[in-house]
């Protein structure tokens, strides 16, 4: 009767489902800026992975969040343009690990390159047709390229990041996010729909927050903590599509275990698969709400910059960050709710065959006094 308690449990728990990094990385240097000028060649030798995914494995551009929700609010924008303006360039968006380990990037890089505050800012990278872009690398495992297009980005992971070893936990399936940006030093830097405009800024509280000495950026010097802003909120919503992708397959391998319960009466899993389950599921909570890069918290750096965290909060919004964190929660409870019936059913099964097992003991034993006793009479 126990066990179809628990049975009734979990059909119960089953239905009423939502429809629906990761260790810190240490701050490794205390100066805000710092040159990755390379001082010796890389020693460690580079092996292409036989797996990694093919530009056409990823997620179709149409379904991201901010082509859904904008998909015309910049029209007005795109089909009037000034002589102030420039022409319309990509921003791509790219995770491909659950962390990246910034100081074996070092040997890697051009001399130019320097840490700006949680990433690595490369200001000029060479593209395809001899265009040139700038790279953000940030440790929760993406990386954003202004003006370089998917194959750049492409290309920057095979010539830096694999090579360096810097991807802690590549991911199968890497995601991506795609914008595009102009620069018009006659508007105002904002983000009008899929559209970002590059133009005048507010003064900052803090002037030493930018790089000293300033490198030479292939774009305007003075919205380079604008473009920041913009794409510290584009990697974390990446990376928040990794998770996303992780947790929907863990739900997927658990998808079988109703109909197994309900044809066999069993729950068709062992003790250690389900704890292995659950670990996964920890993980997955860690990751989202525990770390230092969770997705939560606005970073601390534009508590004292106000104009940076507007930027990095309309973008945020308009990726749809808190609803879609939202949404990963109710998942990873209901998941845990179902395990915990899972496992209740299996500590009543192992309870049931303990007494059976003592039960058994027991006839034994009084068989054995038994034959002692008459064995005494005779």
């Amino acid at each position: 009767m126990s066990c179809f308690r628990s049975v009734t449990a979990f059909h119960r728990v089953f239905l009423s489902a939502p429809s629906a990094r990761v260790l810190a990385l240490p701050r490794f240097v205390s100066p805000r800026h710092v040159s990755f000028a390379p001082n010796r060649p890389s020693k460690r030798s580079y092996t292409p992975p036989t797996s990694a995914p093919e530009a056409s494995q990823q997620k179709p551009k149409a379904l991201t969040p901010l082509r859904r929700t904008a998909p015309s609010a910049s029209a007005t924008i795109r089909s009037n343009p000034t002589p102030t303006r420039s022409e319309i360039q990509p921003i791509f968006t790219y995770a491909t690990a659950e962390r990246y380990w910034l100081p074996s990037l070092r040997h890697r890089l051009t001399e130019d390159s320097v840490l700006l505050h949680d990433a690595c800012w490369i200001p000029r990278w060479d593209g395809e047709d001899g265009k040139q872009g700038e790279v953000f690398v940030f440790a929760n495992g993406s990386f954003v390229c202004w003006g370089l297009t998917e194959k750049d980005a492409h290309r920057f992971r095979k010539a830096v990041l694999q090579p360096a070893g810097a991807e802690i936990g590549p991911v199968a399936e890497p995601e991506t996010e795609e914008l595009e940006f102009v620069t018009d030093p006659s508007e105002e830097t904002r983000l009008v729909g899929d559209l970002i405009i590059l133009g005048r800024t507010t003064e900052l509280s803090e002037p030493d927050v930018m790089p000293s000495p300033m490198p030479s950026p292939i774009l305007p010097a003075e919205t380079l903590l604008a473009r920041y802003a913009f794409s510290e909120a584009l990697s974390r919503s990446t990376s928040l599509s990794v998770l996303e992708v992780g947790l929907e397959n863990h739900l997927a391998s658990m998808s079988s275990l109703p109909l197994t319960l309900q044809t066999t009466g069993r729950p068709g899993m062992t003790r250690r698969a389900l704890i292995m389950k659950l670990g996964e599921l920890l993980k997955f909570r860690q990751g989202l709400n525990l770390n230092r890069n969770n997705f939560f918290d606005t970073p601390d750096f534009y508590w004292g910059e106000p104009v940076l965290e507007r930027y990095f909060n309309s973008l945020s919004s308009a990726l749809e960050v808190k609803a879609r964190i939202r949404t990963v929660n109710e998942k990873i409870t209901y998941a845990a709710e179902m395990q915990a019936v899972l496992r209740q059913l299996l500590t009543e099964t192992s309870g049931a065959r303990m007494e059976i097992i003592i039960i058994l003991l027991i006839a034994v034993e009084v068989v054995i006094v038994r034959i002692a006793s008459i064995s005494k009479a005779w």
